[in-house]
């Protein structure tokens, strides 16, 4: 295999002068410990060229590309492999920002939920004369053009499945004489995976500078 510690052998070999026998043990044991030598460098070369690019880097090194890039702002999750870990990276370092949609996109991948976003001053959102988009108890928001470089957003915490395997309270599974599981546990065990903190950062994250973002979290 090229680069390995045979291959690394015949090349010193092929450049010997002629005068040394194809049979040299003595030689080739000195030659194969400078060989094994060799094949330790190229194989860290090849290893340092993996782990200069994103798409290749693995491990810590991939952590630090991470954090040089985004700082804090993009750590690897508890047991995050490699490749999930470099997604996010790619996304995250491509993603579309101030604007919009990189508002509406940056929320439902962090949820999973598709938010609301209301600009005060857009017609699409708040309606005006001649627009039957919008309708008093029926569509729309009140609109202001005294809030200019501003927006309302109603983001919802990404959905919960419960807790597997035990049955709510007051529900059937956990009814006497029915096969059942039941526990006494903490609502933390129901948590979703992303916090309010990390919803009000994703915001931030793509937030046009010198703008105003009114977030409401709900469930």
């Amino acid at each position: 295999m090229p680069g390995d510690q045979a291959d690394m052998l015949s090349r010193l070999k092929a450049v010997l002068p002629r005068w040394f026998p194809d049979a040299s043990p003595i030689l080739d044991a000195v030659l194969a410990g400078w060989a094994s030598a060799h094949a330790a460098v190229y194989d860290l070369i090849r290893f340092g060229e993996l782990q200069a690019r994103i798409r290749t880097a693995t491990d810590g090194w991939l952590d630090m590309i991470a954090s040089d890039f985004f700082g804090n702002t993009l750590v690897r999750a508890v047991g995050q492999s490699d490749r999930s870990f470099r997604t996010r990276i790619l996304v995250n370092l491509l993603r579309e920002r101030a604007t919009r949609n990189a508002l509406r996109q940056v929320l439902l991948d962090v949820t999973g939920r598709e938010p609301v976003i209301i600009e005060p001053t857009r017609p699409a959102d708040c309606g005006g004369y001649g627009i039957s988009a919008c309708g008093y108890g029926a569509a729309g928001a009140y609109g202001s053009l005294s809030l200019p470089f501003q927006c309302f957003v109603q983001a919802k915490r990404p959905a919960s499945s419960g807790i597997p395997m035990v049955g709510g309270y007051g529900t059937p599974a956990l009814a006497y004489t029915t096969p059942s599981s039941s526990k006494y546990a903490s609502i933390s065990e129901a948590a979703a995976s992303a916090s309010d903190a990390d919803i009000y950062a994703a915001i931030d994250s793509v937030r046009p500078a010198g703008t105003t973002v009114w977030a409401n979290i709900s469930t």
